[in-house]
Formats: structure tokens, C-alpha cells, sequence
């Protein structure tokens, strides 16, 4: 049985989050969310900070006859991480990889240009940008969300999470100024082992906190 407090729903987690971001006197020019479980924590997170929405999109790499097994990850603008381990652990060779990441940055791309509904795509030069997810497992996705947004020439850029495992937030450390995790339970098996209620949540809902505003 873990010892770390479970989260009522995404909603709850995200205003616990957010609490913890204004205590830690940590500002926000943007906050960016991970859909789709990302978005009801971004928008109590950007309704504590008195910060804009917006959202940063990120698509698994799957390996051969695995899909569910992440080698890697790219965003919407192509920035790639690749999980060398297991890249080679599934048998992958470049050719697999390189066909695989412009099929999923395509993806990652379609899916931003939909929740943005015509919307641009932020500037975020010099900006300091506050990345939320509803937890992380190994994180590959979270980890080219945020090589993109380095790209980007963001100024600053912190991670908030609920939960992870400590290994994963340990090695993110490296890739922000700032990772915000609420738990990192040593008995970690999954995100959702740590919520009351962990529905998928859909496109259609996910979009809907695009539109609210404080």
C-alpha cells in the first residue's frame, strides 16, 4: 500500500499543484499543457497563476510490434527524444526510428493545430513557461515537450507535475530550471494508481479548458 495521498480527480490534483506553484512564489508568463490528461490540471494551474493557456503536444515513438512501448518521442515542431535503452533493447534500427518520428511529429502537429482551433501558436521567446502533466511514468513524451520548448527560446521553464517515479523526476531535473512534483512514491506503478477517479478523458472535453478563462 502506498503511503502518498491520493488525488480526488485531475481537477483537484491541478488545484493542489497550483497552490504548491504560488507558495513556491513560481510566475508564469504561459502555462502549457500535455493533452489530453493534461489540460483540467493546466487550467486550475493557469487560473492560480493568472496565467493563458495553452498547450504543448507531444506523440509517443512506439517500437516495432510494441506500440505501447515507448523508444522515444517527438513534438509538433520535431524535436525528438530517443530512449537509447530501449531503443535498442526493442530491436529498432534508424530507418524504423526516422519513419516512425516523421509519422508522429505529423500527428503531434495535427493535434496541436486542433485544440488551437485556429488559434497561433504561441510565442514563447524570453518567456518563463510553466509545463503540467497529470503525472509521469517514464516520461518520454514529457521530455520532448520540453526540448521543444527550449528550442523555442523559452527564458525558463519548470515542470509541475502531481506524481512520478523517483528516477524519472530525478533525470527531468535535467532538462528544466525547476520540476514541481507533489510525490515521487518509491512504490510507483502507474499514474492512475495515485488518483480516485482517472478517466480518459476525451478531445472533445479535454479542448473545453482551452476555453475557460479566470
Amino acid at each position: 500500500m502506498s503511503s502518498a495521498r491520493r488525488f480526488e480527480d485531475r481537477t483537484e490534483a491541478g488545484e493542489r499543484l497550483g497552490e504548491t506553484l504560488r507558495e513556491r512564489e513560481i510566475a508564469a508568463d504561459i502555462v502549457l499543457a500535455i493533452p489530453r490528461g493534461g489540460l483540467p490540471l493546466g487550467r486550475a494551474v493557469a487560473d492560480a497563476l493568472d496565467a493563458p493557456l495553452d498547450v504543448v503536444v507531444a506523440s509517443k515513438i512506439g517500437a516495432p510490434g510494441n506500440p505501447e512501448y515507448a523508444i522515444g518521442a517527438v513534438a509538433a515542431d520535431g524535436s525528438v527524444w530517443r530512449n537509447e535503452r530501449a531503443f535498442e533493447g526493442a530491436g529498432a534500427d534508424e530507418e524504423y526510428f526516422e519513419r516512425e518520428r516523421k509519422r508522429e511529429a505529423e500527428n503531434a502537429r495535427e493535434k496541436a493545430e486542433r485544440y488551437r482551433s485556429g488559434r497561433s501558436e504561441p510565442d514563447l521567446t524570453g518567456k518563463d513557461v510553466v509545463v503540467v502533466d497529470d503525472g509521469v511514468a517514464t516520461g518520454s513524451t514529457v521530455r520532448a515537450c520540453l526540448r521543444t520548448l527550449a528550442d523555442a527560446g523559452a527564458e525558463r521553464i519548470v515542470l509541475a507535475v502531481p506524481v512520478g517515479p523517483p528516477d524519472t523526476i530525478a533525470e527531468l531535473r535535467s532538462m528544466a530550471d525547476e520540476v514541481v512534483c507533489l510525490q515521487t512514491p518509491g512504490d510507483f506503478r502507474g499514474v492512475g494508481q495515485f488518483y480516485d477517479r482517472f478517466d480518459q478523458v476525451s478531445d472533445e472535453e479535454a479542448m473545453t479548458y482551452l476555453d475557460e478563462h479566470p
